[in-house]
Formats: C-alpha cells, structure tokens, sequence
C-alpha cells in the first residue's frame, strides 16, 4: 500500500520536524542527577571528579524550586562529553585511581604514626580513664583506698 501525495508532504513535514526536536534535545545539557544515571555513579563520585577537573562542567544553571524561599545552584554536563566518559569507561578507571590513592594515603598515615609513636612524642590519652589518671602523676592523696575497694573503676 503506497501513500497517496498530500500524505507523503504531510508524512515529510512531520518527519523533518521531529528532525529539529530530536536535534535541540541532543543539544541540552545533561543535568547533575541524569549524568549520575547515564554514568552509573554516585553523588560523591560526581561532585569530587567534577571538583579536580575530571568531569568537566558547562557552566552552571540556577533555579528557584516550587515552594521554596532559596534558589539552587548546580552545574551542567555537555552531552557529547557524558558520552566520551561514557564510552571510555572513564568512571571504572576513575575508581581505581582513587583506591590507589586512598591506599596510599593510610600507608602514608600509618608510617607518620609509627614514627610519632617511635620519636617518645606524648600520646594522647582520653581524660577519665585510669590509665591517664596513673600516666599523668596527679593522684590525690586518699584516692588509693578507694581503688583497692573497687569503687574506682573504668565505665
């Protein structure tokens, strides 16, 4: 079954005309919520590559909510680049960067933490306990006969 002329015209008007729509929305700007999605990541994720220049941002879009005083602020994501991300797998390598440097960092931490352990610097004690009461010389005089009856004791 074939089309009759003033169908196909219409047929055509149409087709070029979701032609144009579909072209604009491919323009718009990926929202902070809907690139989480497209790229399987979450919140933090976002916000710490965005913020040492992993994730590139457009610019940013302000907008007052529906009943409420305050308006907000977020950033928007280019399409194309969501979909280089995308593409690349960049959030998995992203990932992996980051273990790294977490793993590093502790290994960092606990070295600076022996050599501070080992150099005799003070430790810090919690106040209340007996351990700071005896390390730190001060016991009142009488106190004695009320730990050997058990009266002192750690919570």
């Amino acid at each position: 079954m074939q089309m009759e002329e003033h169908e196909r015209d219409q047929f055509e008007a149409a087709s070029a005309k979701i032609d144009q729509v579909l072209e604009r929305v491919e323009a718009l700007p990926v929202l902070p919520r809907e690139a989480e999605d497209i790229l399987s990541i979450s919140p933090r994720e976002r916000q710490k590559w965005l913020k040492d220049g992993r994730l590139k941002s457009i610019g940013t879009r302000t907008v007052k909510m529906r009943r409420r005083a305050r308006k907000v602020t977020f950033h928007i994501f280019d399409p194309r680049e969501i979909e280089d991300v995308l593409d690349r797998d960049l959030p998995t390598l992203w990932r992996e960067e980051d273990a790294l440097e977490v793993a590093e960092n502790r290994r960092r931490g606990a070295g600076k933490a022996a050599r501070t352990r080992s150099t005799g610097a003070p430790q810090v004690v919690p106040v209340g306990t007996k351990r700071a009461h005896n390390e730190t010389g001060n016991s009142l005089n009488g106190w004695d006969a009320f730990d050997k009856d058990g009266l002192l004791r750690d919570p």
